[in-house]
């Protein structure tokens, strides 16, 4: 019975190892990847349009805030304003100040918020494009050599960028 156990041992080992170098690994760099997608470049142009259309609506706001200063910075040294009047003219001019403040917050909020919108369907056809390409392919993994340190030595993977590619219909 302890001869037996020696032999099943090195016969596990041997199938371990059978498993192990029968693995096909792959990459590819999904940045890259996304970039060459038309459908990135549409949606990029969207969010760079909207940010305009936000930045527009921002600049108008501080303008009219310059605007609103200056007035009151006039009226001040001409002695128009009593005590009161400034103090009133000063706290509508930190409001005005306030709101903007937000608007810019509110700003990159949205433009994060559109972003993610606009991308997550496009990242799920990427991913669902790789998945098929690794099943049809026979990969055990597929690493992405677009974020940094994340693979420093891959021996025997191959690089699946041109399937992936054809997968999303990507020349």
């Amino acid at each position: 019975m302890k001869q037996i156990r020696p032999f099943l041992l090195i016969a596990m080992m041997a199938l371990t190892s059978i498993g192990v170098s029968a693995q096909k690994f792959g990459h590819l760099n999904s940045r890259l990847l996304l970039m060459e997608m038309p459908e990135i470049k549409s949606a990029d142009s969207e969010i760079e349009a909207y940010s305009k259309q936000l930045l527009t609506q921002g600049e108008t706001m501080v303008s009219a805030f310059e605007t609103n200063y200056q007035a009151y910075v006039s009226e001040a040294n001409e002695g128009k304003l009593s005590a009161l009047d400034m103090q009133k003219k000063e706290s509508a001019l930190r409001t005005e100040q306030e709101t903007i403040k937000k608007f810019e917050i509110d700003m990159q909020n949205k433009l994060v918020a559109k972003k993610e919108a606009l991308y997550a369907p496009l990242l799920d056809k990427v991913k669902a494009a790789i998945d098929k390409i690794g099943k049809d392919n026979g990969y055990t993994i597929i690493f992405d050599t677009s974020v940094a340190g994340a693979i420093v030595h891959a021996q025997e993977s191959e690089d699946v960028m041109a399937l992936v590619k054809q997968e999303l219909g990507i020349q």
